[in-house]
């Protein structure tokens, strides 16, 4: 089965352009409670969206999923929730918990009524997984790799790939029959790692889930819907098409292919060690 691709915008234009070619979910993001402090200084998404634009957004779907991240759990979280379920918000992702009760207080909140994701994204969730996995109501889990880099004092988010870290969440999740997915990918080709490798990685490790990230298709740099079209419709090809190759990698392949990502790894630490 293909990865489910979700693609960050609040722009209606896009969202269509997004759907037209098989993004099957298109995020909504009102997190900004503590973001801006966790990630000064790093070169991460940072989002201005509003509950107005997914009652915007959603009529125009017919395929996609519409998701929201909402803030991390808070005083007024439960007002947030009920309002983007409201607003039509098919999944719901809590960012940034890190204990059991948070979990249970945002599945309680939610009802039912959409699907939950976990963004697993702190040493605390991390530690406390055993016990979140017995827990009932959890549709998915996304492991966060920026904000957990970060929290470990790494030099680079896919270390974490690397090292062993979301082969060790993975096996967890995946033994407690939850579905589960990491990070991003970039254009086939492209970025500090190709995204040919992550994706083999996804499909290593029963990932079913990922994020296109905004070297994907960076809007800021277009001004003509014509083109982000046209991205869209030769990227998601191209994406597509590695999965299909990696669907039926033997285990030498999958093996060959992570020694080729931990070494592009290696060698992107090792750079910004010396800047």
């Amino acid at each position: 089965m293909p990865l489910k691709l979700m693609y960050i915008t609040n722009n209606e234009n896009i969202a269509l352009i997004a759907e037209k070619y098989g993004v099957d979910r298109i995020w909504i993001d009102l997190e900004t409670l503590g973001k801006e402090k966790r990630q000064k200084n790093y070169d991460s998404v940072k989002s201005h969206h509003s509950i107005e634009d997914l009652s915007k957004i959603r009529p125009l779907l017919t395929t996609s999923d519409l998701m929201v991240r909402v803030n991390p759990w808070n005083e007024q979280s439960e007002e947030e929730i009920e309002a983007v379920i409201e607003a039509g918000a098919q999944i719901v992702m809590l960012p940034m918990w890190t204990c059991p009760d948070e979990v249970e207080k945002f599945i309680r909140a939610v009802d039912g009524r959409a699907k939950t994701n976990l963004l697993l994204e702190t040493v605390g969730a991390e530690n406390c997984l055993d016990e979140v996995l017995k827990l009932q109501g959890i549709d998915e889990i996304h492991i966060g790799l920026n904000d957990l880099h970060i929290q470990y004092k790494l030099k680079f988010m896919f270390e974490l790939l690397a090292n062993g870290t979301v082969d060790r969440i993975c096996n967890k999740i995946k033994d407690a029959g939850i579905p589960y997915g990491f990070g991003g990918v970039a254009r086939i080709g492209c970025g500090d790692v190709p995204a040919e490798l992550v994706i083999s990685e996804h499909y290593r490790l029963g990932s079913t889930i990922a994020i296109l990230s905004r070297s994907f298709c960076d809007v800021t740099k277009y001004s003509d819907y014509a083109d982000i079209d046209r991205i869209f419709e030769a990227e998601m090809k191209k994406i597509r098409d590695c999965e299909a190759k990696a669907i039926s990698y033997s285990n030498s392949q999958f093996l060959e292919n992570r020694n080729a990502f931990v070494k592009t790894v290696e060698k992107v630490v090792a750079r910004r060690i010396e800047e």
